[in-house]
């Protein structure tokens, strides 16, 4: 049982909702391995961040022993997703779609494990279905449940067209779980309907139906709409290492514990530690910094998100630091954080906290170049930084 409620807690860590619950505790009970679908329409080649909150989730189920059945929509594609839009969305050209495909592919194994994802295409059974087939499938679902989807309902409502292909595409998405006998579906809040119509879908073909999972849209880099590239707010999981580094660092403060909620595997207790040190006066920015280098490193390694802090540290250091600084490790007082006068004496920067007051009241005192104004300062446990006190005493130090 304590096992089971650690995978429920795992699996509904940032979702948006989960239909229905306890189903999924029904599936999770009886053991074994659950096939866990999500499709892709590869209509834009490159990923980013958005894209991967839906990624680490599946990445989530396989951790826990399931097997993820990544479904690239190379026959879904050439209908184009209707989902949130306000008019019909031209479809992609055959060749288009197996160009973004394998990009897709080369890019998901950043995150997912291979040896547990199936990448498989709905064109395998898709073309083999034929007209009669797909007429079929249609004659299990109706026009009005059609039109108790949002997007289509106030297109209808507002006279805007809706062709009649855009229909099939939620049923085609449906027939897919039918033909993986999906036990889990993921899918953004967007998707919510069409993954309704695959449970639908499967009890008709006499099937137990599939959990429907849906996680949330990503805000980018202004906090406000969803993360883009036409908006140009978003973060790229092919970026370089430097700008991609910078990129999260400019995330608001506000805005970067969603980020941690739905883009770190960090335990959500470790999170919320974090959260109450910021609250009592640590630096934000010391956090900031471990999602950064957890995310550039997952993209790049960690040998790349350690130099590409040490290059946005450079960035906005006034002064240069010398090639080689100490390193060393300091203990936080509660397990939490320490006092950054307490750091400096216990790095052997100043010889008492009460000197290092006075040099930081004397604007003496720098972290990572940046000159520090509150005494009252903490450091998070887990945060490492160089401490420059004076112009000549440096140490880079860890507080763990």
């Amino acid at each position: 049982m304590e096992a089971l409620d650690h995978a429920l807690a795992l699996i509904k860590r940032g979702t948006d909702e989960i239909l229905v619950e306890d189903l999924l505790r029904k599936k999770l009970a009886r053991g074994g391995s659950l096939r866990i679908k999500a499709g892709f329409d590869p209509t834009a080649p490159d990923l980013h961040l958005g894209h991967t909150v839906l990624i680490n989730k599946l990445r989530q189920f396989q951790d826990l022993g399931h097997e993820v059945l990544f479904l690239i929509g190379d026959f879904t594609g050439m209908i184009g997703d209707p989902s949130g839009k306000s008019a019909t969305r031209p479809p992609l050209t055959r060749e288009q779609i197996m160009d973004n495909a394998a990009t897709y592919r080369e890019q998901v194994f950043k995150i997912l494990d291979p040896e547990r994802t199936q990448v498989v295409f709905n064109s395998q059974w898709m073309d083999e279905l034929g007209a009669a087939g797909l007429i079929q499938i249609a004659a299990r679902h109706t026009v009005a449940r059609m039109l108790e989807r949002d997007d289509f309902a106030k297109r209808y409502k507002g006279g805007q067209p809706i062709a009649v292909h855009e229909f099939l595409y939620p049923l085609i998405q449906g027939y897919d779980s039918c033909q993986l006998k999906a036990d889990v579906e993921l899918g953004g809040t967007d998707q919510k309907f069409n993954l309704l119509v695959g449970r639908q879908l499967q009890e008709s073909f006499g099937q137990e139906p599939q959990v429907a999972i849906t996680v949330p849209i990503l805000e980018g880099l202004d906090g406000v709409q969803k993360m883009s590239k036409s908006l140009g707010n978003y973060i790229g999981i092919t970026d370089a290492p430097g700008e991609m580094f910078g990129k999260i660092m400019s995330v608001s403060d506000t805005l970067m514990w969603r980020y941690f909620v739905l883009l770190s595997r960090r335990e959500m207790a470790e999170i919320e530690g974090w959260q109450r040190a910021v609250e009592e006066g640590a630096n934000p920015r010391d956090i900031k910094f471990e999602l950064a280098l957890e995310l550039v490193g997952r993209f790049h390694g960690q040998e790349a998100a350690r130099r590409a802090q040490e290059e946005f540290i450079a960035r906005f250091q006034k002064g240069a630091m010398p090639e080689e600084i100490e390193s060393l490790t300091v203990a936080p007082q509660d397990d939490d954080a320490l006092p950054v006068a307490n750091l400096l004496k216990e790095a052997g920067l100043v010889k008492s906290t009460s000197e290092a007051i006075r040099m930081i009241g004397q604007g003496a005192v720098r972290i990572d170049g940046e000159r520090i104004e509150d005494p009252r300062l903490a450091c998070a446990s887990g945060s490492e930084h160089v401490y420059q006190v004076g112009k000549r005493r440096f140490a880079r130090v860890r507080v763990s």
